[in-house]
C-alpha cells in the first residue's frame, strides 16, 4: 500500500527542519489505493508497540497495531472507513512492558474537556473572507502604525445568565467581540492561550494541544470564523502560546513513550517548580521541529497576527525560580540556557520569514539584553516585549493617596531611563487583577470619584508614554472584583453613569491613538518623545510632548496627580500660538468636574522649562489635559 509519509518527511523530521510537519503527523483524511479513510502517525522512538485505539474500535488495544518506519522513532497507520469525529488516543507499550493511552500531539481538535480523547478532523475548506487584510498585512512594518491591544479570555469576557451562565462559543464571539472592540478603537485582541488544555484555572496556560483551538468554544473552522471576523472588522488577533512549559495531565506530552521524550529527565532542567509543569526539552530536533511547527501552524492556518511568548524568562535561565543546588549550570558554567535561547532565535527568524508583517511578542521580567533586537544583530528577534517595569512601577505609583505621591514620584519617570534598549509594549495584564491583587479600579485611592478620576489621568499617561498599549478585559469600564475565569466580566456595571463615563473616556482616548501619529509613529525613538518637566514632585504633575515622524505635528500632555486644581500652572512650550485642549478627562462627559481651558490656551512670549514661549495651563483634580497647535 502506498504510504502516506514520504522518506523525505521522515527526513526532515529527523534533522527538526519540517516546518509542516502538522500536515503530516497526527491524524489526516485521506485516501490511499482508492479508500478514503485516516491516515495516524506519531513519534514514539522508545516504544515497544503502538496502537491506535477509539470508538471505531471499542478501544481495543490489539485491533490497530502500528507499523514502526525504520530508526526515525514514527509510527504510522492507515485506517480505511474512519470517517471526520471519530475518537482515538494512542495505545503506547513502552520498554518496561507498561502502556499508556495518549491523546495526539499533533491533533487538530480534541472532545470537551473533561473528557481529554483527539478527534479526526479536516481543518481544510474553510473560505476564509480576509484576503485584503493578509495582504496588507504582508505590506507593512506593524511596528509604525497603532498597536493597541485589548487582552481576553474568551470564557469569562460575556457569559450567557438566561443559559446556565455559560461561556459564548466561537461564533457568538465573532458577533460580539469584534464589534465592541472596533466601536471601542481598539486595534488588536490577544486571547489567553486558546490551544487544548485539560484545567480551565490554568486560563489555558497549562497547554496539551498545540495545535487545536480549545473545544470549550466550538470547533476549528469555528474559530477560523472568529479570526476571519476579527479582521474583517479592522481587528488583529494575538495568541497567547505557551513553549515554556506544558501539563503533566496524564493523557498529554509526559513520559510520552515511557521516557522523557518531549521533557528534560533530570527534573532540574525538565520539571517547573512553580507550576508544576513539565519543561520542554529544547536541544532536541524533534521537539524543536514540534514547538517551530506550532507556532508557525497558528499563523498560517488560523491567520493570526501574532504571537505572544508566555514566560520568556523562565526559558532563559536555568536557575529561574530555583535555589542553589536545584540547577544545573550550562557548558560554561553560566546560568543562561542556550539551547532556548537558540530556539527562541529561530522561533523569531523563521515566523518573520514565513509570515511576513506578524508580531512576536516577549513576557520577559529581566533585564536580558537585545529581547527585541534582530537576530543577526546578537537579539533574541522578538517584536516587541512587555514593559513589565513599567507596570509595576506605575501600579506602585497609582496605589499611593495622592499626598504621598511626591515622594514616589521617580516610580512614574523611570522607565524612560530604558525606554529604547527595547521595543517595549506598555501593559496592564491580567496578572495584575488576580490573587489578591484587586482589580484596577480597586487599587486607586480615594472615595468613589477620586478612583475614577484617578483612573482617567493613569489612562491619559499612559496614552502620552512612549510604547504600544495593552489593556486587559474589564480595565475600560471599572471592573470591580478581581478576574474570575468562572464568571463574567461585570458588564451589569454599566447601568450606572460612572461606569458607562469611564468606559467613554477609554473609548475617546483610544480612537485619538489610532487618529493622531504623533501618538504611535515614533514609540521607539527619542526624536518622539520630550519631557517638558518630569521633576515636579511637589505638585506630582509631568509633562510632556509627543512627536509624529517628521515632527511636524505634536500633542502636549499635562497630568496632575493630586486632588488639588493647578490654576495658572505655567508650561514651556516649543512654538507660539493657540492651543487647543484635545482632551481633558476632568470633562463633565467623563464624570468630572468641569474644570479646564475654555477650549485652550494662547503662548506668552515667556520662556519657560527651557523652550521659547509657555503658556498658562488649568490643571483640573486628579485630572489631564491635551493641548494640540492649531496650525497642525
Amino acid at each position: 500500500m502506498k504510504r502516506f509519509l514520504s522518506d523525505f518527511d521522515l527526513h526532515l523530521f529527523g534533522e527538526g527542519t519540517h516546518l509542516q510537519v502538522y500536515e503530516r503527523l497526527g491524524s489526516h483524511l485521506v485516501s490511499l489505493d482508492g479508500k478514503p479513510g485516516t491516515n495516524f502517525a506519531v513519534w514514539a522512538p522508545n516504544a515497544e508497540a503502538v496502537s491506535v485505539v477509539g470508538d471505531f474500535n471499542g478501544w481495543n488495544r490489539d485491533s490497530h497495531r502500528m507499523n514502526r518506519l525504520g530508526n526515525t522513532g514514527i509510527w504510522d497507520l492507515f485506517v480505511p472507513g474512519i470517517q471526520q469525529g471519530a475518537n482515538y488516543k494512542y495505545a503506547i507499550k513502552s520498554k518496561t512492558g507498561e502502556t499508556f493511552e495518549k491523546a495526539d500531539p499533533y491533533a487538530f481538535y480534541f472532545e470537551v474537556p473533561p473528557k481529554s480523547a483527539s478527534r479526526v478532523w479536516d481543518i481544510g475548506g474553510y473560505q476564509w473572507g480576509d484576503g485584503a487584510w493578509m495582504e496588507k498585512r504582508a505590506k507593512v512594518n506593524p511596528l509604525d502604525g497603532p498597536i493597541n491591544v485589548y487582552e481576553c479570555h474568551l470564557a469569562s469576557w460575556r457569559r450567557v445568565p438566561e443559559d446556565g451562565g455559560r461561556a459564548l462559543n466561537y461564533r457568538e464571539l465573532a458577533t460580539a467581540l469584534p464589534e465592541y472592540l472596533k466601536a471601542m478603537g481598539y486595534t488588536h485582541v490577544e486571547l489567553t492561550p486558546v490551544m487544548e488544555h485539560p484545567f480551565g484555572g490554568s486560563w489555558g496556560y497549562q497547554t496539551l494541544g498545540y495545535f487545536a483551538p480549545t473545544s470549550r468554544h466550538g470547533t476549528p473552522q469555528d474559530f477560523m470564523y472568529f479570526v476571519d471576523r476579527c479582521h474583517q472588522a479592522g481587528i488583529g488577533v494575538l495568541l497567547d502560546w505557551v513553549p515554556s512549559h506544558f501539563a503533566t495531565d496524564g493523557h498529554g506530552l509526559g513520559r510520552f513513550d515511557g521516557t522523557c521524550l518531549f521533557e528534560h529527565a533530570d527534573p532540574r532542567k525538565g520539571f517547573h517548580p512553580d507550576w508544576g509543569s513539565y519543561i520542554f526539552n529544547y536541544g532536541r530536533h524533534e521537539v524543536r521541529n514540534f514547538l517551530l511547527s506550532s507556532a508557525l501552524f497558528w499563523l498560517k492556518a488560523y491567520h493570526a497576527d501574532g504571537i505572544r511568548v508566555d514566560a520568556v524568562a523562565s526559558m532563559l535561565y536555568l536557575d529561574y525560580s530555583r535555589k542553589e543546588g536545584e540547577w544545573i549550570p550550562n557548558q560554561y558554567g553560566g546560568r543562561e540556557n542556550l539551547e532556548a535561547v537558540e530556539f527562541l532565535k529561530s522561533f523569531n527568524t523563521i515566523a518573520h520569514r514565513e509570515c511576513p508583517g506578524v508580531l512576536t511578542v516577549a513576557e520577559e521580567s529581566t533585564a536580558w539584553g537585545k529581547v527585541s533586537r534582530p537576530v543577526h544583530l546578537g537579539g533574541l528577534g522578538f517584536s516587541l516585549k512587555w514593559n513589565m517595569g513599567w507596570m509595576h512601577d506605575m501600579l506602585t505609583y497609582m496605589s499611593k493617596e495622592p499626598i504621598h505621591r511626591r515622594y514616589h514620584h521617580n516610580d512614574a519617570t523611570f522607565a524612560m531611563i530604558y525606554a529604547y534598549h527595547e521595543n517595549f509594549m506598555l501593559v496592564i495584564s491580567h496578572d495584575e487583577v488576580v490573587h489578591g491583587k484587586r482589580a484596577l479600579l480597586d487599587k486607586m485611592p480615594g472615595d468613589l470619584w477620586q478612583k475614577f478620576a484617578n483612573m482617567r489621568v493613569f489612562y491619559t499617561f499612559m496614552l502620552g508614554f512612549p510604547g504600544k498599549k495593552l489593556l486587559f478585559m474589564g480595565g475600560e469600564f471599572g471592573q470591580w472584583w478581581e478576574w474570575d475565569h468562572n464568571q463574567s466580566l461585570q458588564w451589569h456595571l454599566l447601568d450606572y453613569q460612572p461606569h458607562q463615563q469611564l468606559q467613554a473616556f477609554v473609548k475617546t482616548l483610544n480612537h485619538l491613538y489610532v487618529a493622531e501619529p504623533c501618538l504611535h509613529q515614533k514609540d521607539f525613538e527619542p526624536g518622539g518623545f520630550e519631557w517638558i518637566d518630569c521633576n515636579d514632585s511637589d505638585n506630582s504633575v509631568f509633562t510632556m510632548i509627543r512627536y509624529d515622524r517628521d515632527r511636524r505635528s505634536f500633542m502636549v500632555f499635562a497630568c496632575n496627580f493630586t486632588p488639588v486644581p493647578r490654576e495658572g500652572y505655567r508650561i514651556g512650550l516649543p512654538a507660539a500660538g493657540f492651543y487647543r485642549e484635545i482632551l481633558n478627562s476632568d470633562s463633565e462627559f467623563f464624570g468630572g468636574s468641569n474644570m479646564g481651558n475654555n477650549g485652550g490656551v494662547q503662548t506668552q512670549e515667556a520662556p519657560w522649562h527651557g523652550r521659547p514661549c509657555s503658556a498658562l495651563v488649568t490643571l483640573p483634580p486628579l485630572g489631564a489635559v491635551i493641548l494640540k497647535p492649531s496650525w497642525v
